[in-house]
């Protein structure tokens, strides 16, 4: 058989053999398991070995491999579009944003900046005049914003949406309606000539004065420009719009103001107006048909009488609608005021996002602090900044973090005894994770993954407290290498031991991340494969790199250098460390003893001359049993007290000895040998932990009820900002969404108007959807183009009873005659497209209510140019756009006559309200209705999609919980396979996999108990913590495999080993998210703080309370039994070996040694881990008093010479 290996070559744990052989019994079937972690170790003790011979070269490397993957981060790209952060890539949501994109561009046609007044005191009525007044200052103050940008003034007026321009042949007429065209404001001032004071334009005439909406009549001015111009189309299109008097006609808020037109109702009574009145039902723009806007829109926190009557409301509501960037730049593109100054679609956003601002500003400062009412605002900028600050890295709280760490590991790692001290090691560990990190968010950034506000808010700080756990877990089992062990194999044995711990959790937490992933949302799809790749990073640092800076501190250590300040000499290097003799009364050793100390007398001489250090030790060896143990003898503590001994014999001089206090020997591992494992590993106590993580996982299953979906806007604006109450008010008061029915191409739209307004009719039946007022017809494109059509039919139709209007002449019919008349005569066919014999035999619209599918397209053209504000107030954005074509009644070439049809359409849609949507519950309850209504009109052969931001952001909820659920199963069978890959014993593997299922519930049913919603940020966490949680159970279920004796003792060993890096890494995690805390941002504490701190509690609670207690009831049984008995070889002191101490006897002392004689107590340890290496014995025989030299007393002794410096 194989030669036991000497004593002084032991690794950790050794148990002396039985005979000279030391026999093993495999237990079971398990020769295959062990072979192969054995051969796996022995590649980590190769790597470690290589790693420590060349330590400088691989430092050297490493830090410049990594430093070099950190500067890729110079190319990192932070997204801040919600589009591109919450739609899921691949998704039928997405496909249909693409598609819109397609037909109309990236952007929308407008944005939104919002002012909402709220009375101080809580439910107080704002139906007052003096609460409008309030509002009008407001609103007014934000109307007159101007900004001054590229040498040019900005106004409203510039930049405002306007709906509907219509083209005006008469040149002084389309100039002034260029300059009057008012902006598109949806306020309830516009139920009071007030209204028109947030109107900009003006223009001017000769003999009058400025034209502005404050005193504009049109119908007035119409009559007085009659004789000067033929305004007969521009006066019937104002009538079709229904304008009036518009604003003059209105009543004034304040009768006394001296401008309140004298045609307004209350200006001769100057009685207030009854607001609660004029705002029922909504208000109008300067367009009565094209332009209502509802109640919802204007009033939040409505009551009405049992008769439906307005009788109060809680909150005023005004929207100003600005041009997107495109169409900004497209206005001013070769206008001569931009001419000079290199105009872009860049600029124009920028002037759109300064105003933006500044709007916002004056609109909150509009008010005195002593107002009865207040004002929030809001725009689109205002989000974007939001957005842009969620995502900024806090320099101030990475900094402060990692200080913090740095602190922690150099604390928790420096020791009074310099030999043992690693408190350079610590900050060396720290620094090394920093790097890694950053060289892990480089890669990410150089693989083109895209940075978003977790990636800048959260990875820094969990990675850091993921990384430090296993530099932890390699300081502690390097400090604690086996005695004996070979200067030049400390690395590989610390990797050997520790390497397959690391690369589990690595592995496991790398696959989490990974899992993680699945979750289709891009924004946590990202943050995932980022956490995944750093996580790889650090893996790769802490097996490769920090091994060398070990090495470099072990060398340290044996050239007794101050641990961090390395460049000084040790104080400690006089110090002789005594551990008492203890005699034992038997020598028989008893079978299935761990421990073995064996007492000798060691002499130290110092030659002053040569500086060498000279031990001698007499050939006297005695063994000491093991002392009584808590756990019925299995576990045993170290024997001896520990003192410290520092003195100096000259001659007769006395020794001088100094004891240790027992607090400065306590450490975690003493407290988990001596206090912790005995007191859990009691059947009573295992009882208790059972049935309270039993009440622990009831509770939660209950709490996991209580959990809801969502994630709302104001959980992610800081609270106490004045965005966040913005949305704290729009959420309370006005919860409207708009959204739009889009039909696709792929089908005929002239003959599937039938399925297009069953379509609309279903999708406006839904719950959610806001009813257009009874008066009012459906706010459609299909809907205004019919009306529009049987309008021109109806006029053509007296034109023609009249006789205005023949067979051969329009002329003298009215302007919706004659167009009726073109457009009957019309018949789809490009080689006889006239007919005129239609003019009396059909109809522009039959009696079904439909247009006639020939002519479907051609009266498209001709209503899209006739009547701008219906095809405005549609919001149809046809793709392809139907050709411009003008309608000239006195055209006598015939060529007016011809009309060009419009291409089939691809792209179209039905603008919706939603409204109540409060829940999430709400906006899955609409979504599935929208996408029912798609489905049932898509088997009608009509492709549709619903689109708008409950949508885009909603929709993730329909299968959230599946897609968690899916990827938390797959995740725990991977962990499963990789456990059960690495231990090697399936067993051990599931009772891992059950603990981790149970913390992941434990962990929702906490959250649901917190208030925490899910949604997809969560359920990353969520998936992650089964990879997180691998951290705190795997090192305990591996040492509990890899030793030997009763399920007690190997759980209590377990612990031993285990309980001080598992602690430490748990403190260093919850140290990495401390700083978590300080964000300025609610949610970041809320749903990364909180959730990742609870889940570090449960993986510390499970995998030091709860895996122990299983494993020593349903753990599996060991893999090796030892059995041996009393041998005299095994007393033997190791061989002599190069370099190291020699173990004899100095029979002659000369007197120029000084010496310095003190006890130690040599521990023989356990026999290796399974699978681990065991150095090969010696060829020299071993020591024994008979091969004491006797002719040269130096041939015994040995000395240590300086210290080699590592390659």
């Amino acid at each position: 058989m194989a030669r036991r290996p000497p004593l002084g070559e032991l690794p950790p744990d050794y148990t002396p053999p039985a005979g000279s052989a030391a026999p093993q019994i495999l237990a079971g079937s398990l020769k295959a398991p062990l072979w192969l972690r054995a051969y796996f170790q022995g590649l980590l003790f190769s790597l470690g070995c290589r790693i420590q011979r060349h330590c400088g070269k691989v430092l050297f490397l490493g830090l410049l491999a990594f430093g070099a993957l950190a500067l890729g981060l110079r190319v990192a790209i932070i997204e801040t579009d919600l589009e591109q952060l919450w739609v899921e890539v691949g998704s039928r949501v997405s496909q249909e944003l693409q598609y819109t994109k397609e037909k109309l561009g990236e952007e929308a046609a407008y944005t939104s900046q919002m002012l909402i007044q709220t009375p101080r005191q809580e439910g107080e009525n704002v139906l007052t005049p003096e609460a409008l007044r309030l509002h009008l200052q407001a609103a007014l103050t934000a109307s007159k914003v101007q900004v001054s940008l590229y040498g040019k003034s900005w106004d409203l007026n510039k930049i405002c949406y306007k709906s509907g321009v219509p083209l005006i042949e008469n040149g002084m007429i389309e100039r002034m309606i260029e300059k009057l065209f008012p902006c598109v404001i949806l306020t309830p001032l516009d139920c009071f000539w007030e209204g028109a004071k947030l109107q900009g334009g003006s223009a001017y005439l000769p003999g009058r004065p400025d034209i502005q909406w404050t005193n504009l009549d049109p119908e007035q001015l119409l009559e007085e420009l009659g004789p000067f111009a033929s305004l007969e189309g521009f006066r019937e299109l104002l009538a079709k719009a229904q304008v009036g008097q518009a604003y003059v006609g209105r009543p004034c808020l304040n009768p006394d103001d001296p401008h309140c037109p004298p045609s307004a109702p209350n200006h001769h009574s100057r009685q207030a107006p009854r607001v609660a009145q004029e705002l029922s039902g909504g208000c109008h723009g300067f367009s009565h048909k094209f332009m209502h806007w509802q109640e919802e829109l204007l009033l939040g926190g409505m009551a009405r009488s049992p008769q439906g009557q307005l009788l109060r409301a809680e909150a005023l509501q005004s929207t100003f609608l600005l041009m997107s960037p495109r169409q900004l730049y497209e206005h001013f593109r070769g206008d001569y005021q931009t001419h000079d100054i290199g105009w872009s679609e860049e600029q124009a956003g920028t002037v759109l996002q300064a105003w933006q601002r500044r709007f916002v500003q004056l609109a909150q400062e509009a008010l005195p602090e002593n107002a009865s009412q207040q004002i929030h605002a809001f725009s689109s900028a205002t989000l974007d900044d939001i957005l842009q600050a969620f995502s900024e890295v806090s320099a101030a709280r990475v900094a402060g973090g990692y200080l913090l760490m740095l602190a922690y590991a150099c604390v928790t790692m420096l020791r009074w005894d310099c030999a043992q001290s690693q408190g350079a090691v610590g900050l060396a560990g720290v620094l090394l994770v920093a790097l890694a990190v950053a060289s892990g968010l480089g890669l990410c950034a150089l693989l083109g993954i895209a940075f978003n506000a977790a990636t800048t808010q959260v990875l820094p700080f969990l990675a850091l407290g993921i990384g430090v756990d296993d530099i932890f877990l390699l300081a502690h089992a390097f400090a604690e290498a086996p005695p004996g062990t070979p200067l030049q194999e400390r690395m590989g044995e610390c990797l050997l031991r520790t390497g397959p711990s690391v690369a589990l959790t690595s592995i496991n937490n790398m696959a989490a991340f990974f899992m993680a992933a699945l979750v289709p949302i891009p924004a946590l799809r990202a943050f995932s494969l980022q956490a995944a790749i750093v996580v790889g990073c650090n893996f790769a640092a802490v097996m490769l790199v920090f091994p060398a800076v070990l090495s470099l501190d072990l060398h340290r250590r044996h050239c007794q250098r101050l641990d961090v300040l390395c460049c000084f000499s040790s104080p400690c290097s006089a110090r002789v460390i005594q551990i008492l003799p203890q005699e034992l009364a038997d020598r028989t050793v008893p079978v299935g003893i761990a421990h073995l100390t064996a007492t000798v007398h060691a002499f130290a001489h110092c030659d002053s001359s040569s500086q060498h250090v000279i031990t001698s030790l007499p050939p006297q060896a005695h063994l000491v049993p093991p002392p009584s143990d808590p756990l019925s003898s299995e576990l045993f503590s170290p024997g001896g007290s520990t003192r410290d001994l520092l003195g100096q014999e000259e001659g007769t001089r006395q020794k001088a000895a100094y004891k240790s206090l027992p607090c400065a020997r306590w450490t975690l591992a003493h407290f988990a040998r001596h206090q912790f494992a005995p007191l859990l590993l009691q059947s009573r106590a295992k009882a208790v932990v059972l049935v309270l993580f039993g009440a622990l996982l009831g509770l939660s299953l209950y709490g996991a009820t209580l959990v809801q979906d969502g994630l709302a806007l104001t959980d992610v604006v800081p609270r106490g900002t004045k965005e966040h109450a913005f949305l704290s008010a729009q959420l309370r008061y006005f919860s409207l969404y708009e959204v739009a029915l889009v039909t696709q191409g792929g089908f005929d739209y002239a003959h599937a108007q039938r399925a297009l307004f069953d379509l609309h009719q279903r999708f406006s039946s839904l719950k959610a959807v806001l009813p257009p007022p009874a008066t009012q017809a459906p706010r459609t494109w299909l809907h205004y183009y019919r009306n529009w059509l049987q309008g021109i039919q109806a006029a053509f139709d007296q034109d023609w009873a009249s006789g205005r209007i023949t067979r051969h002449s329009y002329r003298n019919g009215s302007e919706d005659g004659a167009l009726a008349y073109k457009l009957l005569i019309q018949t789809g066919d490009a080689r006889e497209p006239l007919d005129f014999s239609q003019l009396t035999t059909r109809k522009l619209v039959d009696t079904e209510g439909l247009v006639p599918p020939e002519l479907f397209y051609v009266g498209l053209t001709v209503w899209v140019s006739s009547d701008p504000l219906g095809l405005a107030a549609s919001q149809a954005n046809f793709y392809p756009p139907p050709p411009e074509w003008l309608h000239d009644k006195y055209d006598t070439t015939g060529e007016n006559l011809r009309i060009p049809a419009a291409q089939p359409l691809e792209f179209a849609q039905f603008p919706f309200l939603l409204r109540g949507l409060q829940k999430t519950e709400d906006f899955v309850e609409a979504i599935e209705g929208a996408r029912a209504a798609c489905a049932e009109a898509g088997q009608a052969g009509v492709r549709a999609y619903p689109s708008g931001s409950p949508f885009l952001f909603w929709e993730q909820y329909l299968g959230l919980r599946r897609c968690f659920l899916l990827a938390v199963c797959i995740l725990l069978v991977c962990t499963f396979l990789v456990c059960a890959l690495l231990l090697l014993n399936p067993w051990t593997a599931g009772l891992i996999v059950l603990v981790l299922a149970v913390m992941t519930v434990e962990l929702f049913g906490i959250m649901g108990f917190l208030g925490i919603k899910l949604s997809a940020i969560p359920v990353v966490i969520l998936v992650a913590s089964v990879g997180i949680g691998v951290e705190f159970t795997v090192h305990v279920a591996l040492g509990f495999l890899t030793t030997q004796g009763s399920r007690n003792l190997r759980a209590a060993r377990a612990l031993e080993h285990t309980f001080a890096p598992v602690t430490d890494g748990a403190v260093s995690t919850l140290l990495g998210l401390l700083m978590l805390a300080g964000s300025n941002f609610d949610f970041i504490v809320r749903y990364f703080f909180v959730v990742l701190t609870v889940l570090t509690l449960l993986g510390l609670l499970h995998g030091l309370v709860l895996l122990p207690v299983l494993l020593s009831i349903l753990g599996p049984p060991p893999e090796v039994v030892q059995m041996y008995k009393e041998s005299p070889e095994a007393l033997r002191p190791p061989a002599p070996r190069a370099g190291g101490l020699r173990w004899g006897l100095s029979p002659t002392l000369p007197q120029s040694f000084a010496r310095v004689t003190t006890s130690m107590t040599v521990a023989l340890h356990p026999p290796p881990l399974p699978g681990a290496y065991i150095h090969p014995a010696s060829d020299e025989p071993p020591w024994s008093p008979a091969a004491t030299p006797a002719a040269n007393g130096s041939s015994n002794l040995t000395s240590r010479g300086p210290c080699p410096a590592p390659e």
